[in-house]
């Protein structure tokens, strides 16, 4: 008689059915194709949005150091003072005000009234109107040269400097329409209070004997810097992007992070997130470039001639557009990084190259006695550990630079370079790698020979 069986779902311990076991592969396979979509579905979605949020990472940081570091905005704006089309517009302007307020004809009817009081002859004072136009042509001269003589000087340049440092809360009140300045927005316009600059003028026409210039009522002392219709949406952007300026780059190097960590080929993935980037930042070029040329088109002569303000234009945005090369170069860096660590033939050949050059210079310093000993072996058994560690203090180099350029991107690359192949010829140099004594060389070390796995999916 048969044991009762027990209470639950009746156990089976036999193999399974090659029916069965099929239909188990076919789900797990199943399973994995769906779980390997998940994860592209994911990193296509992480990298779209660091795609799109790394121009606006770049404009927000750009516009957070204008608003945040005096320095920074002085160092924006102190080419204009050099500038040699702006100094002709800033003459021009000046020059044009000055002798406006100078009434020219009240000085020949002056000169009509003494000369009647002195019975001068009746066609001598009838004519002394005449005096009008070329007296007003000898003041702008005149006036023309010490302006001129003013805005062209060292000192210029250092009241430039000051006023600009002083006007820096302009830029704050122009952006967020908050805090006191001598820049600031009228309407559709951002202008400039040339004051200083004006008095100083006025100064050095009595100091070279124009009395009566220190008679000279103040002058419209304002210069508009640009003027657009779309001011108000311009501030209500940059007050976002200010506000933004921090986080955004850092929440666009997560997303670039999280998308090469969960896609199912990470090498690839990296390459694709740099060669993205790099696509954006040229777009973003490109549309400095087209604001530019919109920019020009809206300014009209009699406001700015076209040299000062392309040269006005050109100095405000330099450092985006630095910025943003500088960016462009760190993507095409890492997607060649990415492609010299995979397993195409033109990487292979460079590494193998690059690793047989290192080890024949470690091996020579050891047949010459400079052996590294244990320390060398330590830097070659650990050769990916000491790889990653210098990789990563060079980004977090890059990271801690305060406004990084190209070429500072270049040095710590250099930089970086060098400290890989010095650390390579170290740990070829260690005893272990010299066997020469027995008339035999290596041809290379085991890193070397070892069958490569695929960095793809590492």
């Amino acid at each position: 008689m048969n044991a009762p069986r027990a209470p639950g779902p009746p156990s089976d311990d036999r193999p399974l059915t090659p029916g069965e076991r099929d239909h188990y592969r076919r789900l797990r396979e199943r399973e994995a194709l769906h779980h390997r979509r998940l994860r592209y579905a994911t990193t296509s979605v992480l990298l779209v949005l660091a795609f799109v949020l790394s121009p606006l990472a770049v404009v927000a940081a750009w516009a957070d150091s204008q608003v945040s570091d005096t320095d920074r905005y002085v160092q924006t704006v102190a080419p204009l003072a050099k500038d040699p089309s702006v100094q002709n517009a800033v003459t021009d302007r000046l020059t044009t005000r000055v002798v406006d307020n100078v009434d020219v004809k009240g000085i020949t009817d002056a000169l009509s009234g003494a000369l009647a009081k002195t019975d001068a002859p009746p066609a001598i004072v009838d004519k002394s109107h005449l005096l009008a136009g070329p007296l007003k042509e000898g003041l702008t001269t005149v006036v023309h040269k010490v302006v001129d003589k003013v805005v062209t000087s060292d000192q210029f340049a250092q009241l430039w400097d000051e006023a600009n440092r002083r006007a820096h809360a302009a830029v704050v009140k122009t952006l967020t329409g908050e805090g006191n300045s001598a820049v600031q927005a009228k309407g559709d316009a951002v202008v400039l209070d040339l004051g200083t600059v004006v008095d100083k003028v006025r100064q050095k026409l009595v100091d070279e004997g124009y009395e009566k210039a220190a008679k000279i009522p103040d002058v419209d002392k304002q210069i508009t810097l640009f003027r657009t219709d779309k001011l108000d949406d311009a501030q209500a952007a940059m007050r976002l992007l200010d506000v933004v300026g921090t986080w955004l780059p850092v929440a666009v190097i997560v997303l670039a992070a999280l998308a090469v960590w969960s896609a199912p080929a990470h090498r690839v993935t990296l390459m694709a997130a740099a060669t993205g980037v790099g696509v954006m930042m040229l777009l973003l070029l490109v549309g400095l470039a087209v604001a530019r040329h919109i920019y020009l088109d809206s300014v009209p002569p009699t406001a700015l001639p076209p040299a000062a303000a392309a040269a006005a234009y050109d100095t405000f945005v330099r450092f985006l557009r630095n910025s943003t090369r500088t960016v462009l170069v760190i993507a095409v860096i890492t997607a060649l990084a990415g492609y010299l660590y995979g397993p195409g033939r033109g990487a292979r050949f460079i590494r193998s190259t690059t690793s047989r050059g290192t080890g024949a210079t470690g091996r020579a310093m050891a047949r010459s006695g400079l052996r590294t000993g244990a320390t060398g072996h330590w830097l070659e058994t650990h050769r990916r550990w000491t790889t990653g560690i210098v990789i990563a203090a060079a980004a977090v180099a890059l990271l801690l630079w305060n406004y990084p350029t190209a070429a500072v991107v270049a040095l710590v690359l250099g930089i970086t370079v060098l400290v890989l192949a010095a650390l390579a010829i170290l740990g070829a140099a260690s005893a272990t790698h010299v066997p020469a004594a027995q008339g035999t060389a290596p041809h290379g070390t085991a890193h070397d020979t070892a069958p490569e796995k695929d960095p793809d999916h590492e």
